[in-house]
């Protein structure tokens, strides 16, 4: 079983930057693909970014250049480092686990595994 427990999110003013946490309890070398999601109000959850057990990383094109995806084996952590945030960022930010590949690793719809979210919240 994986649990995950997503953290950093916060208000910041546009330009600035977070870093969001995802500690992925439970997370095992069997998991094919970590990443994140977004959902603004009154829009669909969207993948935001994502990284397989190759290293692969997969991005949203709005936000390609600005944030980046990490992990961390060893502390079963997952990170999303977010520059330049911009109003249209404002979101819940959600952490997912694949167990087995997918086609699309930034589709929302095949995820196994979701955290509970956290909010940003981006100022213009």
């Amino acid at each position: 079983q994986v649990r995950l427990v997503e953290s950093g999110g916060g208000s910041v003013q546009a330009g600035g930057s977070l870093r969001l946490s995802c500690d992925a309890s439970g997370y095992s070398s069997r998991t094919w693909c970590m990443a994140w999601f977004r959902q603004a109000p009154g829009k669909e959850r969207e993948g935001v970014a994502a990284i397989d057990n190759e290293g692969s990383e997969s991005f949203l094109n709005s936000i390609r250049g600005r944030f980046t995806i990490s992990k961390d084996n060893r502390k079963n952590m997952l990170y999303l480092q977010m520059n330049n945030l911009k109003a249209e960022d404002t979101a819940m930010y959600y952490c997912a686990v694949a167990v087995s590949p997918l086609v699309d690793p930034l589709g929302p719809e095949n995820q196994d595994y979701w955290g509970t979210g956290t909010l940003v919240n981006v100022s213009s």
